[in-house]
């Protein structure tokens, strides 16, 4: 098992723990949530897809967020997960971004959709 994230107490009062599955979208998630330079210890960790939200729509910018995900991704979780296809897609304020990924230890791919909106994760 592996620590739920958040950080959270199950209800027998001890650190909550997560499925293999949850763990590595909470690897995800992560990532691209979290901004370089926010981390202390790691400063290049995440790729600060959050700040984007205000960002202007085009094509030009989803395309290079699309790269900016998939090369932060396989930096940080290249040893956990194989990333398919990373799609981002912006709507008023809302971004909203599609991994598919399989982990490395079996065969099946999986589809995660991931939001951040003006006021914080979705």
């Amino acid at each position: 098992m592996n620590l739920a994230y958040p950080y959270q107490y199950d209800p027998r009062g001890r650190t909550a723990e997560t499925d293999d599955n949850t763990h590595l979208r909470d690897l995800i998630e992560q990532v691209l949530f979290t901004a370089p330079g926010e981390r202390v210890m790691l400063p290049d960790f995440g790729c600060g897809v959050a700040q984007l939200v205000f960002a202007p729509n085009a094509f030009e910018l989803a395309s290079a967020t699309q790269v900016l995900i998939q090369s932060a991704l396989q930096r940080w979780l290249g040893a956990l997960i194989v990333v398919q296809n990373v799609n981002v897609e912006a709507t008023d304020a809302t971004l909203s971004v599609t991994v598919t990924f399989r982990s490395v230890q079996d065969s099946q791919w999986q589809v995660q959709t991931f939001q951040q909106g003006a006021g914080g994760a979705a």
